[in-house]
């Protein structure tokens, strides 16, 4: 199949383009470098640099490349950013993707397969968090996927668009050839990272007050191949999906003093920490119940224990210290 990923260059879209490349699709990679890495992209992928936000582009490239299928992945995903700017970000998340909702009703593709986000639920009372979680978003980026999400209702429901959203938790991990290289970088693994690569002398952790067996947050990481693999198996089951949407999470909670002490052991190094206060709008505990995609889609997480997860990334970290910069 030719399938267009957008946000290619990204962390995610480098690893479900190499997952697609190595079954044997074709990939048409759009990104317009904002966030993304040009060295991400593999050779055998079709790059395209364009912005969702320029329509004439989007239509040339539909034109061109009798595109089967969608995975929409590209975002403005800093969430304090968001919080600054939500403008941009509206117009980028929101606007851009309806230029891309219309350009594939136009040239009649088979579906879409949306990158969504936990953010989605903000402070969750319950867990683990199901799909039926009432949906709280507490910054604009949350609200963006929430916004995005009923839109793909409506235009399944007057246009026939088959669409499923992956709602992801924490994406953690590495394959050999991709990893997480974010300016600036706010997930916990990588900055853990600094210490031991002699780039920082400490790590920072907000919060060690919360009603948790330790003091700190706790977060469900699912290995970043993992998610691609959620992507192949949402690309099988898009006929006939109206709208669906799946939580993806390995369904196990981990402190961020425990990732701390994985890592110590994985690299070999102590970690100092310091703590300062709590970040606002941070739920002490975030975990998935992925019980509906392990039903529907078929998706087992293979590789999203933290083990796994850390020592992948430091493989991939400790060859690249300098992200793809280097």
């Amino acid at each position: 199949m030719n399938i267009l990923v957008t946000g290619a260059a990204g962390y995610v879209g480098s690893v479900v383009t190499e997952r697609l490349l190595s079954e044997g699709h074709r990939v048409i990679a759009l990104d317009n470098l904002g966030q993304g890495h040009r060295e991400a992209l593999a050779s055998e992928a079709h790059f395209v640099r364009a912005d969702l936000c320029d329509f004439a582009a989007l239509d040339d490239i539909f034109s061109q490349h009798n595109i089967d299928a969608v995975m929409h992945l590209a975002a403005l995903s800093i969430i304090p950013h968001s919080v600054e700017d939500p403008r941009t970000y509206f117009q980028t998340n929101i606007v851009g993707g309806l230029n891309l909702l219309n350009s594939i009703l136009t040239h009649d593709v088979k579906g879409l397969v949306f990158s969504s986000s936990a953010g989605i639920y903000g402070r969750p009372e319950n867990v683990p968090v199901t799909e039926d979680t009432p949906q709280t978003p507490i910054h604009p980026y949350g609200e963006c996927k929430v916004m995005f999400e009923r839109i793909l209702k409506w235009y399944g429901e007057a246009y026939g668009l088959n669409s499923i959203s992956l709602r992801y938790f924490n994406a953690a991990g590495a394959t050999e050839l991709h990893g997480e290289h974010h300016q600036p970088e706010t997930h916990l693994i990588p900055n853990v990272f600094r210490v031991p690569l002699g780039k920082a002398e400490h790590v920072t952790i907000f919060g060690n007050d919360y009603e948790t067996e330790d003091g700190t947050c706790v977060r469900d990481y699912v290995h970043v191949v993992d998610i691609a693999d959620a992507h192949l198996q949402a690309l099988v089951n898009i006929n006939g999906a109206r709208a669906k949407a799946y939580n993806l999470g390995s369904g196990t909670g981990y402190s961020n003093l425990q990732v701390v002490k994985m890592v110590e052991e994985v690299t070999g190094d102590s970690i100092p920490i310091i703590f300062e206060s709590r970040r606002a709008g941070d739920p002490p505990v975030l975990v998935a119940s992925a019980r509906l995609a392990r039903q529907e889609l078929g998706w087992t997480p293979r590789l999203s224990g933290l083990e796994d997860i850390v020592k992948s990334a430091w493989q991939w970290q400790s060859r690249f210290p300098d992200g793809y910069s280097g």
